[in-house]
């Protein structure tokens, strides 16, 4: 029994470290477009975004339930394959951070949940119609439904506005922007909280301390949305920058119709416990006010590098965690050293970022090298 407690406890905690990890890689959902066009300045864009996170984590509580009882057999699963699969998606959501990439860190950590009980438990243990219906269908349909969004809501902006002087109008939709985009976080709370919601619920569930189907306790909530907003405000500067200047270059209005329309695609999905994407939801958005706004530059390079590493997101992740659930499967010594590796690897692509640093003073600066690497643009 002390043995479980202590996995138990490993488990919480390593799921806390991935709430956090999804805090500072998806701020840039809510935030990457304000702080590009000036609407609000970098330290206080994540400030707000963290406070709105952790209020978002506590509107609803469906999407924990898609995790916790919908897209694996509850009764099959064990703490190590939590734990495998926690560890399978904090490494991914560290790639991806490393390089820019705003990847899906909800489909990492279904990702690595799914290879490590296919590893522990067989696929029979994985509920492949749920996966389905309410992971791989919203994956493909929401950044193509955001794109399209804002894509007509950006050429309306401007319709509308194109006789009033650009300077007035860049000024209203700035101030429009700081509703918009703290919307946005507050509906990247009521999502993405409640996936590490879901799975400690998960591991209390496997243990036997929660019933079959019950939802997350109070202190489950608590602790999730206070780990994301944590992250959330330490800012995943990296991904700002390639969200806020990388795809696009983007202007107040095109941002304001970015923003709306994520909060509209990610507050319907959460209601009908669609555990969707925010990331993608967002990207779509920013590709869509790109398309959307007469002479915009849409940067197809980067755009691909983003689209490849959606595409990677679930196997990779589901590799990962496979991977950890076989070695953490043998014994405390295979929890160790798979902590051990995440840790290690934690501290090495810390020190890698280290080389091109990416912070508040320089978040919308894109080097000459990444312009390149973008590739011809549209107009």
């Amino acid at each position: 029994m002390e043995s479980i407690s202590f996995l138990l406890i490993a488990v919480i905690l390593t799921a806390l470290a991935f709430d956090f990890t999804n805090g500072f890689h998806d701020t840039a959902n809510s935030m990457a477009t304000s702080i590009a066009t000036g609407a609000l300045k970098p330290r206080v864009a994540v400030a707000v975004a963290g406070v709105l996170n952790l209020a978002g984590a506590f509107l609803s509580t469906k999407v924990a339930a898609t995790i916790s009882n919908g897209l694996v057999n509850d009764s099959k699963v064990s703490l190590v394959m939590i734990f495998a699969g926690l560890v399978g998606a904090i490494l991914w959501n560290l790639t991806t951070w490393l390089f820019g990439l705003p990847s899906s860190s909800s489909h990492a950590l279904f990702g690595g949940l799914i290879g490590a009980v296919w590893v522990g438990a067989g696929g029979s243990a994985i509920r492949f119609t749920q996966l389905v219906e309410k992971i791989v269908i919203p994956a493909i349909a929401s950044p193509i439904l955001a794109c399209g969004v804002a894509l007509v809501a950006t050429y309306l902006a401007y319709k509308i506005t194109q006789r009033t002087a650009k300077r007035k109008v860049n000024k209203g939709f700035r101030a429009g922007q700081v509703g918009s985009a703290s919307l946005v976080a507050l509906a990247h709370g009521t999502n993405d909280a409640q996936k590490t919601m879901g799975v400690i619920t998960l591991a209390l569930i496997s243990t036997g301390i929660l019933a079959h189907g019950s939802q997350p306790p109070w202190w489950v909530v608590l602790s999730a949305g206070l780990a994301i907003s944590l992250g959330t405000y330490v800012g995943g500067w990296r991904i700002i920058r390639t969200m806020g200047k990388g795809l696009t270059d983007i202007q107040a209005p095109q941002g304001f119709a970015a923003e709306t329309t994520a909060t509209a695609v990610i507050l319907a999905s959460s209601h009908l416990g669609f555990a969707l994407s925010t990331t993608q939801v967002c990207t779509g958005g920013i590709l869509g006010s790109g398309l959307g706004r007469k002479l915009a530059k849409v940067r197809w390079g980067i755009a691909g590098r983003i689209a490849v590493s959606w595409v990677l997101t679930l196997p990779a992740a589901a590799a990962a965690g496979g991977v950890s659930a076989w070695v953490a499967d043998q014994g405390d010594l295979g929890v160790a050293i798979v902590a051990g590796v995440a840790v290690a690897a934690a501290v090495g692509f810390y020190v890698l970022s280290r080389r091109r640093p990416v912070n508040p003073d320089n978040v919308n600066e894109v080097p000459s090298r990444e312009r390149e690497l973008a590739g011809p643009s549209t107009v």
